[in-house]
């Protein structure tokens, strides 16, 4: 079966001229159904294909295909994989919480790429203009469907199908490795028989032997680490002896590094000739490498892999060891996801991990067996080997794994308030019948009518209204005399900030208590969402010197974060804490603009522009005296800090000087013009005080009218006139051009009256604008 007689226009998307036996029975479901489609099958089968034949469909007769990627660094992946549809005329857009969103390219996009926290996240406000792209889904893939088996992430999978469903209702096609029960899959999303394909081992295109070896411990886990990577070379070597390739997988990205070059130097001392040093032509392709001890590395056929590296990197080490250039890998799982990249043998050395914000984690049986399944290589081997080294404690239900694999479990349960906040808030649920029908929409539903502790419709119930009471205590939502639903303002800022609810919670009794910026800062360090957070012992040192004795009530996972953040907002960060800063810093920015918006509804405008320049001192490094800086756009942390060395720290100083004097200030001649017509494009405010008095009588009784102009563009702004810090007048406005406000002079028995006057843009990093008039009273 030809490709390009089964897609004419499409033939180069596909990187083959004619389907394989699998994907030709999948091909009729395809084609001359539009039935939903559930596949299982081994790794490496060819199950990517099945997703581009349906895309192909779906996008030739005019549709939009939404891809759901199982990770963050696979969506890239797959926009450099697809660039072979953009050959064809047609567009692929990456949506990722790493980018800023362009609406405009989203809404044309042919083909979306997302993963089920964006794709959650962008339905719960497809409503309005930014996100409106995601109502018209005709075609769902779910990559890699056996994620809904992820404690952390499972659930976001779930939940998504049902609005998808609501929304547009779109084809769904979901794939996955084997699994015991693809069923349940099938019945959850309405794939009936005749479209659901449970492939078996013998479509593998090389034969899996696959086993569990034991290492003993050791005085530490540093020493642990050496153990396990000479147990995994010993399983290596038969292999890397006989022109075969091993390809290592390891907990983190220094684990691969530090292996790597462990590794090279057992090899050499076990007398195991790899690699290529005396190829003059390829040792000259390795000075394009960017990294240097990768370099070094590759030239005696031991690389490391991980996605830390340059795409230039990434994408020659990966070419290079399909070539056979390089023998032995070290990688980290995102290998095992994102790239057909096969090996004769496979080892997992690591089957506990560091995570920046869960700490210590057991690696997911999903994440074993989808390394495993990259052992073997099409075409040059007739048998793949696997092996998983582990504590001997873990042995038997490793082995168990290996023999019987995993059954696909839901855990929306575990996180089910956040999601009722979620749907009652996007108008969803609205009674408890609703709360019904939504849970039998859901894959747990499925689950829980299995086997002999099947749920009846009454327990169900009785579950939802339990949760339900929650909420309503929690003060989420809120039910009328009828029992209707309703959230609350903390229920919506809950669900548009895709927050737990213990952090909702504790963000807002923060902002009703005006709250210092030390407060803020520890609010969100301490969130719910960095609770797992761990700090190991060569960081304790990097965090005491970043606090002092600050926070030291604090767990240490929490004190870790609140150091890397106050470490962030002087762009000092010590080395030690680099590592995990990234993931910390980025989960934290959400938090921090979540917690804004949080005091903008229980607190004062005030407090929310606080929190708004501690979020641009944290993404920006800067100090107080730059930080209004980076609002004008084309002002990142380089800029800010040259222009506040220079004397500029406020937007309105910088539109006030000369492109020729901001060049003199250190920006590029380039850059100064843009940068000068930007901050001109900020709010720009005189204020004009009329014929305000210097002086009033005792008994006297007057109102002025006091005129605000704003220069530049419009913004959110609160204006607040207070007498003797009495407040006196407050205006909440979108201050595009000139507004004006009363100012009564009352006589009184003080010697004088200040008036001042302040106004505050409240989502903004700029400084409020503040003057005052002393008025004598005779």
């Amino acid at each position: 079966m030809e490709v390009a007689d089964v897609f004419p226009g499409y033939s180069e998307v596909f990187p083959f001229d004619e389907f394989n036996e699998m994907q030709k029975q999948t091909l009729p479901a395809i084609l001359n159904t539009d039935h939903n489609i559930v596949a299982s099958a081994p790794t490496a089968s060819g199950k990517t294909a099945v997703a581009e034949s349906a895309i192909c469909k779906t996008i030739d007769s005019g549709g939009t295909a939404l891809f759901v990627a199982p990770m963050r660094a696979l969506t890239n992946e797959k926009e450099r994989e697809w660039e072979r549809f953009e050959s064809v005329g047609r567009s692929v857009y990456v949506v990722t919480g790493e980018r800023d969103l362009n609406s405009r390219r989203a809404r044309h996009a042919d083909i979306l790429v997302m993963t089920p926290e964006k794709v959650d996240s962008a339905t719960r406000k497809h409503d309005t203009r930014r996100y409106d792209f995601i109502n018209d889904i005709d075609l769902c893939v779910i990559d890699e469907a056996h994620l809904l088996d992820s404690e952390q992430r499972g659930s976001a999978l779930e939940v998504i199908v049902s609005r998808l469903q609501r929304l547009c209702n779109p084809r769904f096609v979901a794939l996955s490795a084997t699994m015991q029960n693809i069923e349940d899959i099938a019945d959850w999303l309405d794939a009936p028989e005749e479209t659901t394909f449970a492939f078996s081992e013998s479509h593998r295109p090389v034969e899996l032997h696959s086993g569990v070896r034991t290492y003993s411990h050791g005085e530490n886990s540093f020493a642990d680490k050496y153990r396990r990577l000479y147990r995994a070379l010993d399983l290596a070597e038969p292999h890397l002896t006989e022109d075969g390739q091993a390809l290592v997988f390891v907990a983190s990205r220094q684990d691969a590094v530090q292996a790597a070059k462990k590794a090279r130097d057992e090899l050499a001392e076990r007398d195991i000739i790899i690699g290529a040093r005396g190829d003059y032509d390829f040792h000259q392709e390795t000075t394009a490498l960017d990294n240097d001890q990768l370099r070094k590395s590759v030239l005696d056929g031991v690389a490391f892999h991980h996605a830390g590296l340059s795409k230039n990197d990434r994408d020659k080490i990966e070419a290079w060891f399909r070539e056979g250039k390089i023998d032995l890998l070290f990688s980290t799982s995102t290998l095992a996801w994102g790239v057909n990249l096969p090996a004769r043998c496979v080892v997992i050395r690591d089957t506990k991990y560091h995570d920046p914000l869960e700490g210590k984690v057991e690696m997911s049986p999903l994440d074993i067996l989808q390394m495993l399944g990259r052992a073997g290589r099409p075409g040059y081997d007739d048998v793949g080997y696997g092996w998983i080294i582990c504590d001997p404690s873990d042995a038997d239900r490793f082995r168990s794994l290996l023999r019987d694999g995993k059954e696909i479990e839901s855990h929306l349960v575990s996180n089910i308030g956040e999601h009722l906040v979620a749907e009652v808030s996007l108008g969803t649920i609205e009674d408890l019948d609703d709360i019904t029908k939504w849970i039998k929409t859901t894959y747990w539903y499925v689950r829980s009518q299995r086997g002999e502790a099947a749920l009846s419709t009454s327990e169900i119930r009785d579950l939802v209204r339990d949760k339900i009471s929650n909420l309503v205590e929690d003060g989420f939502v809120q039910t009328d005399e009828d029992l209707q639903i309703t959230p609350t303002p903390l229920g919506r800022l809950t669900s548009t900030y895709y927050l737990r609810l213990d952090t909702a919670i504790s963000f807002k009794q923060c902002a009703t208590r005006s709250p210092t910026a030390k407060n803020l800062l520890r609010t969100v360090a301490t969130a719910a969402e960095f609770d797992d957070v761990s700090a190991r012992s060569d960081e304790e040192d990097a965090v005491e010197a970043v606090l002092g004795s600050r926070g030291e009530e604090l767990s240490d996972g929490h004190r870790k974060v609140l150091a890397i953040l106050r470490a962030a907002m002087s762009g000092t960060l010590p080395s030690e804490l680099r590592s995990d800063a990234w993931v910390i810093k980025q989960n934290a920015l959400r938090l921090i603009a979540a917690l804004g918006a949080f005091c903008e509804e229980f607190s004062t405008p005030k407090v929310a522009n606080r929190v708004r320049q501690i979020e641009a001192r944290i993404e920006y490094g800067v100090g107080d005296d730059a930080v209004g800086l980076t609002e004008i756009d084309g002002v990142g942390t380089s800029r800010a800090n040259k222009l506040a060395a220079a004397g500029y720290t406020t937007p309105e100083e910088v539109a006030s000087a000369t492109p020729t004097q901001l060049s003199n200030a250190g920006l590029p001649d380039s850059a100064a013009e843009r940068i000068y017509n930007a901050a001109n494009k900020l709010p720009q405010i005189t204020v004009d005080w009329g014929s305000f008095p210097d002086t009033v009588t005792s008994d006297g009784r007057d109102i002025y009218e006091l005129t605000i102009r704003n220069g530049g563009n419009g913004a959110n702004a609160s204006i607040r006139l207070t007498v003797n810090e009495a407040e006196m007048t407050a205006k909440e406005t979108y201050l595009q051009d000139i507004t004006t406000i009363p100012a009564a002079v009352f006589g009184s028995d003080t010697n004088e009256l200040e008036f001042t006057l302040e106004i505050t843009f409240p989502s903004l990093a700029i400084s409020p604008v503040t003057e005052t008039r002393t008025v004598i009273v005779r």
